[in-house]
């Protein structure tokens, strides 16, 4: 599902983003990803969103050579990957609704099709008698449902989650996480990046740490 293979990631004036990083997830595994604050974490989630591209190194995501995609040939990845943001990137000027059917109405579906599956979405993160709102006028937690919702309304193979929690208080924390674990169990695979320790411990999974654009433990290979 995904592979990183010695990649490395330099932005302009020298910064140093991630240095040598390699793993392997494998389809169906949920994976969080952590590290103090400038590790590195958006950097590696936007390089497999291909939001942006590696400086060194191989980047494969579903038997896809990202390093050598086509920019023409970006969206037809990204059809493929969900991506949920701390700060939910929400249009206010649109309903709900209409922020969950985006990828879709992107994608060409048809309306009928866009409508149900944006029902069943909005459904599964207990939204569904919002779908008329504005986004301003939701708290926090739904905003970021909402945002759950449209990451997996295309129904994509992966799903990446920048600090999904970072806002929220642990009572809504914890059921964002169970909704995850819920989408996994469906054959779902998942990165999530947080810096919430003591909530990851909770989920038994796989943890990915970087330190400085390095990765320096992964509790897969120290099992």
């Amino acid at each position: 599902m995904i592979h990183f293979d010695n990649v490395s990631k330099r932005y302009p004036g020298g910064h140093t983003g991630l240095a040598g990083v390699s793993f392997r997830i494998e389809p169906g595994e949920m994976v969080f990803l952590t590290g103090h604050s400038g590790a590195g974490k958006s950097t590696l989630l936007k390089l497999i969103g291909l939001l942006e591209r590696s400086s060194g190194g191989q980047v494969h995501v579903n038997d896809r050579n990202l390093t050598r995609l086509k920019n023409s040939q970006i969206p037809y990845h990204r059809r493929e990957v969900g991506m949920i943001f701390q700060d939910h990137r929400l249009l206010n000027d649109r309903t709900v609704f209409d922020n969950v059917a985006l990828p879709l109405v992107v994608s060409g579906m048809g309306y009928k099709e866009t409508s149900r599956r944006v029902h069943a979405a909005l459904d599964k993160v207990g939204l569904l008698n919002k779908e008329k709102a504005a986004p301003i006028t939701l708290s926090g937690g739904e905003q970021q449902r909402v945002g759950i919702a449209r990451a997996v309304v295309s129904k994509p193979p992966l799903v990446l989650a920048d600090e999904p929690t970072g806002n929220l208080d642990p009572k809504l924390s914890q059921e964002i996480m169970e909704l995850f674990g819920w989408f996994n169990q469906v054959g779902v695979t998942l990165l999530i990046a947080t810096h919430d320790l003591e909530l990851i411990s909770r989920m038994d999974k796989r943890i990915l740490t970087l330190s400085n654009g390095q990765l320096v433990q992964d509790t897969w290979e120290t099992q």
